[in-house]
């Protein structure tokens, strides 16, 4: 009973807020806004609160631009967590903007969808994430290209980096920043979340989204923690897969580092 009380009042409060900015974020990227960049941050910040996830953030977001942060992804709960410590951008698969609710928010936040079987289309979508990173916007690759089971980094495919490349023109000191970080989940209800129970809060894809969500819901006390690294400098004629190499090494630290307990408090 308590846990479906629970699921009530959380719906009825991210109702009531959607109803209140969505309308203003449909408006500000009609005329586009800058409060388009922030209002998804709002709301990202109330629906964790509501749906009980503490979010604690180690370092902070590189100040130099344009800005690439490439992160590990196990949820759908890594969009959120990631939306409501800073104003970004997503690099979603096509298919997600097809996806109930979901696909509503991911273009409610202008994410670009890629069609990543398509080469002839690559070059096209590499230019509109170039050009938003060069009109100061951070946007958030997810290098995986899938979701893992929350305890480990799956392979990071170099090709996706294009688009870092293809923004170096359009920088004005020749160099796009990429950063590493990692999302880690590691409390539920304050208890350090092992191995096992990790999954609680990933989302490998074979599991349907509702129900998962509901899960989340009922649990209602997950900490997430998210881990800024050491960044590195893309230029002309960097080595793609050097630099997903360095990438995939820092992201996997911060989150053995994340996973370990070490930092948390």
């Amino acid at each position: 009973m308590i846990a479906w009380l629970r699921i009530t009042l959380a719906a009825v409060v991210i109702l009531a807020v959607s109803i209140v900015l969505m309308p203003l974020q449909v408006l500000a990227l009609r005329f586009d806004w800058r409060l388009r960049r922030r209002l998804p941050r709002l709301w990202h910040r109330i629906v964790c609160y509501c749906l009980g996830i503490r979010v604690r953030v180690t370092g902070r977001p590189e100040e130099r631009r344009p800005l690439m942060l490439c992160s590990n992804h196990s949820s759908w709960l890594d969009i959120m967590v990631m939306s409501s410590v800073a104003d970004v951008a997503f690099i979603a698969k096509i298919e997600v903007s097809e996806w109930p609710i979901f696909g509503t928010l991911a273009k409610l936040q202008k994410s670009v969808f890629v069609v990543r079987e398509e080469k002839r289309r690559t070059g096209h979508q590499a230019n509109e994430i170039a050009g938003r990173m060069a009109d100061g916007e951070i946007v958030v690759l997810f290098p995986e290209g899938t979701t893992s089971d929350g305890n480990r980094l799956l392979e990071v495919k170099s090709s996706l980096f294009g688009a870092a490349a293809m923004a170096v023109p359009y920088s004005p000191t020749g160099t796009v920043v990429v950063q590493p970080l990692a999302i880690a989940y590691t409390r539920v209800h304050g208890i350090a979340m092992g191995r096992y129970h990790r999954p609680l809060a990933a989302w490998p894809g074979d599991i349907e989204l509702l129900p998962h969500l509901l899960d989340i819901v009922r649990c209602g006390a997950i900490d997430a923690e998210v881990s800024f690294g050491e960044a590195v400098e893309y230029r002309a004629d960097t080595n793609r897969k050097e630099v997903s190499a360095a990438i995939a090494t820092r992201i996997r630290s911060l989150l053995n580092t994340s996973l370990r307990g070490r930092n948390v408090v």
